[in-house]
């Protein structure tokens, strides 16, 4: 089972990039091959100097030959905006959507460029199967939240809505439990009913209680 819960796991690692010298229209050429609105302009020592879209090309490059000779380091837009691989998948669509940016660049620790990753690459978690939500929702209760065995929890995932039955050791915490499904990737709700005990039935036992 893979947890997505950050960049590196929903993101493009071979990802297309150009260089500062490449020209003008070589970036015409990328942009057209690829299929994708905005590269990432590298330095030599890997890191993203700065990005170059198309609103780039038709804002800085107007006017008989003002393409020719250009490079991509005179059309980028600078400082890039990018992300860390290790960030988090809400913290990269807080990040996309407060800039308005479709695509961002993934650097390492180093700020070196390691991939790129888009609107679609962070609505992934949302493909996750139930099958695998459920089995880390149960991990994530079962292991962390509620041990030693002290509460009998049904989970049941349809649709990547969550559904809680069972008993708890104390009722506080159901609003704790509730709000931990709630993080793990994928979930669109949670629906939690801890008052009426939940009979031993086939959808119980093949979802399973959560030791």
């Amino acid at each position: 089972m893979k947890h997505l819960r950050t960049v590196e796991d929903v993101m493009t690692h071979a990802a297309i990039s150009v260089e500062r010298e490449t020209a003008f229209k070589d970036v015409v050429e990328a942009l057209r091959m690829w299929n994708v609105s905005a590269l990432p302009v590298l330095a030599q020592d890997g890191k993203v100097a700065g990005v170059v879209s198309e609103a780039d090309l038709l804002i800085k490059a107007q006017g008989p030959g003002a393409a020719h000779g250009t490079t991509a380091e005179q059309l980028m837009t600078r400082p890039a905006v990018t992300v860390t691989s290790g960030a988090t998948i809400p913290t990269a669509a807080r990040l996309m959507a407060r800039r308005h940016l479709k695509r961002l660049p993934v650097v390492d620790g180093d700020g070196r460029f390691v991939g790129v990753v888009s609107r679609g690459d962070l609505l992934k978690v949302f493909l996750r199967p139930d099958r695998d939500i459920g089995a880390e929702v149960r991990e994530l209760i079962a292991y962390q939240l509620i041990p030693h065995r002290s509460a009998e929890v049904y989970v049941h995932v349809a649709g990547g809505i969550v559904y809680l039955h069972g008993s708890l050791p104390d009722p506080t915490m159901e609003d704790v439990v509730v709000r931990a499904a709630g993080t793990v990737p994928g979930v669109v709700d949670v629906k939690a009913d801890f008052t009426t005990p939940v009979p031993i039935t086939n959808e119980a036992a093949q979802t399973g209680p959560v030791p």
